[in-house]
C-alpha cells in the first residue's frame, strides 16, 4: 500500500540550549542536604542490618528483657530507689533525684515535642531475628528513642551529682540504648540523637539547680580551731531520732571523744552540760538538732564540729560538709570558718534571743510545718507534708502584720541566714555564710494563695513583682502580730504575739569546714 500523500514541508534548523538530563526524577541535581541526608540515611539502614545480622553471645536473652523492664522508667525509677538504699549518702540521694528528675525532662520533652516533630516510619523487622524482637511492638514514631534519651538523661544526672554512681550506672543506660537497635525498634540515628537529648536535659537541669559537684568560692573568714585527732576534747551529742544519725559511726571513727546519743526531749540538757566539760561541741543530726548546739556552742564561746546525720543537713552542706569523713579531716588540722548566727528578739518560751543557722518564716510554713509533725506518726513524713500543704493553701485569710513600719497582708514572710544564690526555683545554697545579711522574701497576701506561692517560687529572687518581693537586709521588724502566732526556725516551730526584730549575730559561731570547697 502507497503512504499517503503528504506535502513537503521545509523546517529551519534551530539551535536548542543544552538541557541535563533529569537525575532520579527531578528536573534538577539534589542539593547538597538532600545527598548528605541520603548518605545518613543509607548509613543508618546498613547499620541497622548489619546489627541485624550479627550474633551477639548471651544478649538474646538479655537485651529484649532489659528493653522491655526500661519501659515508663521502671528500670531507673527502680535503680534510683537502690542508689538512695545502698548509698548510704546524702550525696547518693541526690545523684538519685537528680537522675530522676533529668528523666523527667527528657520524657516531657521527647513525648510532646520530638515525636510529634519528625514521623519516622519504625524500621521493618524481616531482618531481625524473632526472638529478638519484643513481643509487644511500640505504636508511635521512632525518632528519636525515648527510652535512649531517658537512659542517658538518668545516667548522666546520677554523674553530675556522684562520679561515682554516674560509672556504676553508665553501662546499663549504654545496654538499655543498644537494646532499641538489637530488637528492631529503632534506627541507630534515633538512638543516637535520643541520647544526645538525655544528656541535654540533665545538663538543663543542672542550669535550673546546680549540683554539689559545681565549685564555687567560700567566701567567709577563716578561724584556727584547737586541732582534735582522733575527737580528744571533743564531746558529740547525737540524735537518735535524726534520719543518718550513728553514734558507732562516730565513736570508730573518733576514738578519743566522748559521744553521747540521745532522745531529741534529751538533746539541750545534754548539749548544755557536755559544753561545760569539752574543748570543742560536736552534733550529729537535723538542722533543728544543730540548731539547738549552735546556739549553745555560740553562748560558751566554743568551736562546733557537725556530723551530716539527718536527713537534708543544708547547713552543713553548705560548710562543704557532707560525711563524716569530712568532719574529721577538719578536726584533725584544726581548720575552721566563722560564719553568722540569724537571729530573732524575743526568742522562744521567754527566751531573750532565738537562732537560726538556715531559715526563719512566718505565715502558712510554720502551720504546714506544724500539721506535718503532728500527722507524720500515723501516715508518715512525706504524705503529711502533703495533705499539709493542701489544708493551709486552701485557707483564704492572709496573715496580717506590720513589716517595717507598713501594715500588709502576707502569705509567707521568709528570712535567711546569709543570701542565697539564685540557683533555681526555690532557695537551696548559700556561697557566704558571714555575710551579715538576711535573705527576706515575702509573698504577699490575695486570692489563691496556692497559685501565689507558686509563682514566687518560680521567679527566684525578683526585687519586685505582683505577689513576691525579695531584699537582703540587716534586719528588720516585724509588728503587730496576734497572740500564738506560729514561727518557725529550721524546723522548729515556736509562737509569738507583739513584735519581733530578725537580725544577725555576725561571725557568732565558730565552725569546723574544710579551707577550701573540693571539687567532687
Amino acid at each position: 500500500m502507497s503512504e499517503p500523500f503528504a506535502p513537503h514541508l521545509h523546517v529551519p534548523h534551530v539551535h536548542l540550549p543544552h538541557v541535563p538530563a533529569p537525575v532520579h526524577g527531578l528536573g534538577r541535581a539534589p542539593s547538597l542536604g538532600l545527598r548528605t541526608a541520603r548518605l545518613l540515611g543509607d548509613w543508618d539502614r546498613e547499620l541497622f542490618h548489619r546489627v541485624a545480622r550479627r550474633h551477639w553471645p548471651g544478649a538474646d536473652p538479655l537485651l529484649p528483657r532489659l528493653s522491655r523492664f526500661a519501659d515508663h522508667g521502671v528500670l531507673w525509677f527502680t535503680t534510683a530507689a537502690g542508689i538512695a538504699a545502698l548509698g548510704g549518702s546524702a550525696r547518693a540521694r541526690r545523684a538519685a533525684l537528680r537522675g530522676v528528675a533529668s528523666l523527667a525532662l527528657a520524657s516531657a520533652t521527647i513525648n510532646t515535642v520530638g515525636k510529634r516533630a519528625v514521623r519516622r516510619a519504625r524500621p521493618v523487622l524481616d531482618a531481625v531475628p524473632l526472638i529478638r524482637q519484643l513481643k509487644r511492638q511500640p505504636f508511635t514514631t521512632s525518632f528519636p528513642s525515648g527510652h535512649s534519651a531517658s537512659a542517658a538523661a538518668f545516667a548522666t544526672g546520677v554523674a553530675l551529682e556522684s562520679a561515682g554512681w554516674g560509672a556504676a550506672v553508665a553501662p546499663l543506660a549504654g545496654a538499655v540504648a543498644l537494646s532499641r537497635v538489637y530488637t528492631g525498634v529503632h534506627y541507630p540515628s534515633d538512638v543516637l540523637v535520643g541520647a544526645g537529648l538525655g544528656v541535654a536535659a540533665a545538663f538543663a537541669v543542672r542550669a535550673l539547680v546546680p549540683a554539689r559537684t559545681q565549685p564555687h568560692a567560700p567566701g567567709r573568714p577563716y578561724h584556727e580551731a584547737p586541732a582534735l585527732p582522733g575527737g580528744a576534747g571533743l564531746t558529740v551529742v547525737v540524735n537518735e531520732a535524726s534520719g543518718s544519725a550513728d553514734a558507732e559511726l562516730l565513736r570508730d571513727a573518733l576514738p578519743y571523744a566522748e559521744v553521747r546519743a540521745c532522745a531529741p526531749e534529751d538533746v539541750e540538757r545534754e548539749l548544755e552540760s557536755a559544753a561545760w566539760e569539752c574543748r570543742a561541741l560536736g552534733v550529729s543530726g537535723g538542722d533543728g538538732t544543730v540548731n539547738q548546739a549552735a546556739a549553745v556552742a555560740a553562748r560558751h564561746g566554743l568551736p562546733l564540729a557537725v556530723f551530716p546525720g539527718g536527713t537534708l543537713n543544708h547547713f552543713a552542706m553548705d560548710l562543704g560538709l557532707e560525711t563524716v569523713a569530712d568532719t574529721c579531716r577538719a578536726l584533725t588540722t584544726g581548720d575552721a570558718v566563722r560564719v553568722d548566727l540569724g537571729r530573732f528578739s524575743p526568742g522562744p518560751r521567754g527566751a531573750a534571743h532565738g537562732y537560726f543557722v538556715n531559715t526563719f518564716s512566718l505565715g502558712v510554713y510554720p502551720e504546714l510545718v506544724r500539721l506535718r509533725e503532728r500527722w507524720s506518726p500515723r501516715i508518715g513524713a512525706w504524705p503529711a507534708g502533703i495533705l499539709a500543704a493542701v489544708r493551709v493553701l486552701r485557707g483564704e485569710h492572709p496573715l496580717e502584720t506590720q513589716v517595717s513600719g507598713e501594715r500588709r497582708p502576707l502569705w509567707l514572710l521568709f528570712a535567711g541566714n546569709g543570701v542565697y544564690g539564685r540557683v533555681g526555683p526555690a532557695p537551696t545554697r548559700r556561697d557566704d555564710l558571714a555575710d551579715g545579711l538576711l535573705d527576706v522574701r515575702v509573698v504577699h497576701g490575695g486570692r489563691l494563695p496556692g497559685l501565689r506561692l507558686v509563682a514566687a517560687a518560680l521567679a527566684g529572687p525578683l526585687s519586685r513583682s505582683p505577689v513576691h518581693a525579695a531584699r537582703s537586709l540587716h534586719g528588720l521588724r516585724i509588728g503587730g502580730l496576734a497572740p500564738g502566732t506560729p514561727i518557725a526556725y529550721d524546723g522548729e516551730v515556736a509562737e509569738a504575739e507583739g513584735s519581733l526584730l530578725v537580725d544577725k549575730a555576725p561571725r557568732a559561731l565558730i565552725v569546723y569546714g574544710p579551707r577550701k570547697r573540693r571539687r567532687r
